[in-house]
């Protein structure tokens, strides 16, 4: 159990089940990049350790950038992307693999593709953490999944509440 401000976490995915799905993860992207060098795109804050994880286990040649938005407020999306740090370099011609922690409404993802997809690059895959297919609002086309689950808030592994309790080896939901 986890207090932050006003809120309780209780545990949700453990650290075991969400490293050997990240391992997993990663075999299937060095399956299908095998003849390729992808660029890792991720975004900042919440997928950095997803991203830091699952790199370590890629044995195919890649490079990682970054990027920043944001779309939440305490625990709701706003629907709104504000772009706070843009990509540093252009993707144009490359194979490209967008790094998300989560994806519920899926308009974050749907508007970082679009931007992404205007550069042209040779493929643009989507890789998540976690995924809430109930909330969603757009079709977003996501090729590599950690997990499906329900509509509720999380916390953990780099997912945050009012940018507190990211530094967490688990999941937690609210309680």
């Amino acid at each position: 159990m986890l207090t932050i401000k006003d809120k309780t976490f209780v545990p949700f995915i453990d650290e075991n089940r969400l490293k050997n799905r990240i391992f997993q993860l990663a075999e299937q992207i060095n399956q299908d990049y095998r003849d390729k060098e992808p660029l890792l795109v991720v975004v900042l804050n919440g997928a950095f350790i997803f991203a830091a994880e699952l790199m370590t286990h890629l044995t195919i040649p890649c490079r990682v950038t970054f990027i920043r938005v944001s779309s939440y407020q305490q625990t709701a999306s706003t629907g709104v992307v504000r772009e706070v740090l843009g990509l540093g370099e252009p993707v144009t011609g490359q194979d490209v693999i967008l790094i998300e922690d989560i994806i519920d409404t899926g308009l974050t993802i749907q508007d970082v593709s679009r931007q992404l997809t205007g550069q042209q690059p040779a493929s643009l895959a989507i890789a998540t953490m976690l995924f809430k297919p109930d909330a969603l609002k757009v079709p977003v086309n996501i090729q590599y999944v950690g997990f499906e689950i329900e509509n509720r808030f999380v916390i953990g592994y780099g997912l945050d509440y009012d940018e507190l309790g990211r530094n967490t080896k688990e999941i937690l939901v609210l309680a």
